[in-house]
């Protein structure tokens, strides 16, 4: 038992050390990135720059979290093997194999409580990053942009059928839209009405619509039929962060909220492909963390004097890379449709737990 908290906390120690130097890095390059994108505002300086960068630094490490693990665990067994610990280990009764049961469950913990805290966490300051740049970019003002040449598209869902909806123009948030036309649908997919705004203003549970004209499209003629408003109230389940977050990718939505955020998309008819993957790629991140000190360990966890230390440690590098870029290529993959989303989020850790016991069982009993 003491071993184990002995190892586990040599394990966090590396990570942490490991992380650490990351972002510093991290922050420095995001430091950069800020000064380069608002060179030409003159209010903004150092300080705004660094405010930025410090929100945006816990998703940069969330993203590369895998490969700290690795190459934390990668430090912890070096500095294991030049201490000779691994070899009183041995000699003490306890197989290598048992002895990575500690870093390989703490690694499993650490991943529960990335994905359970670090990720909503992550997707505030996220957030609080996007709405204080926004607020530079536009010096505090609050004009009206104009999303695209063709406008700001939604679609809204309901039992009886969906609303697509367009507007020429919209506030930064997307709950005040200009020159907006109502498009509603059956539930069969039909056209049945449609209404055009001067404006509509979003409030809990409906849309406010001014200078409102409408048709009935299952009329001989609508235009004879067309009815002419002054204000109009429009049920819907809309809200302001259901609409910011439609247009982001699946990472701007907390782990808790994407299976009812998932569950919204599918009912407004999108296809909710890419959430899906995301979700379980991120349900499997513990199994994920615990691989990559599985396979740091297959590389490294040998006495320094064998020699080949440095071309073990490349190898170790080189498979949490690979393990990396096949995480992030069957990811692409699933998004596309073209393999099953389970498959897409669990197949790579579990072909790397697979290739890095049988490594390790041939490293220490073949």
């Amino acid at each position: 038992m003491k071993l184990g908290l002995y190892l586990a906390r040599r394990f966090l120690i590396s990570v942490a050390i490991v992380a650490a130097v990351f972002g510093g890095i991290l922050l420095l390059i995001e430091m950069v990135e800020q000064i380069r994108r608002f060179a030409g505002n003159p209010n903004v300086g150092l300080g705004q720059a660094f405010q930025i960068a410090a929100l945006n630094l816990p998703g940069g490490l969330y993203r590369i979290l895998p490969l700290v693990v690795m190459l934390g665990a990668v430090a912890m067994f070096l500095a294991l093997a030049r201490s000779s610990e691994l070899v009183v280990i041995r000699a003490a009764g306890r197989s290598a194999i048992r002895a990575l049961v500690a870093p390989a469950l703490t690694a499993f913990l650490l991943g529960l409580v990335a994905v359970a805290l670090i990720n909503p966490m992550v997707v505030a300051t996220s957030r609080v990053a996007d709405d204080v740049a926004s607020s530079l970019a536009r010096d505090g003002s609050q004009s009206v942009l104009s999303v695209s040449q063709e406008g700001l598209w939604l679609r809204q869902g309901n039992p009886d059928g969906q609303t697509v909806i367009r507007a020429a123009r919209a506030n930064l948030d997307g709950t005040h839209l200009f020159t907006v036309t109502f498009l509603n649908f059956d539930a069969s997919g039909q056209p049945v009405s449609r209404l055009e705004a001067a404006e509509a203003v979003l409030s809990p549970g409906a849309w406010t619509l001014n200078t409102v004209k409408s048709w009935q499209l299952d009329t001989p003629n609508p235009e004879t039929a067309a009815i002419h408003a002054e204000t109009e109230m429009l049920p819907t389940d809309l809200t302001a962060s259901k609409i910011r977050e439609s247009f982001s990718a699946p990472d701007a939505v907390a782990i808790w909220d994407l299976p009812g955020f998932i569950a919204g998309l599918e009912r407004a008819g999108f296809s909710a492909q890419k959430h899906r993957v995301w979700l379980q790629r991120e349900l499997a991140l513990p199994l994920t963390l615990a691989v990559m000190v599985l396979l740091a360990a297959g590389f490294t966890m040998r006495h320094v004097r064998f020699g080949r230390s440095g071309t073990m440690v490349l190898m170790a590098v080189l498979a949490g890379f690979a393990m990396f870029f096949l995480r992030n290529f069957a990811q692409v993959l699933g998004e596309n449709g073209q393999i099953p989303v389970a498959m897409a989020a669990w197949a790579p850790p579990a072909v790397a737990l697979m290739a890095s016991l049988g490594l390790l069982l041939h490293l220490e009993d073949g």
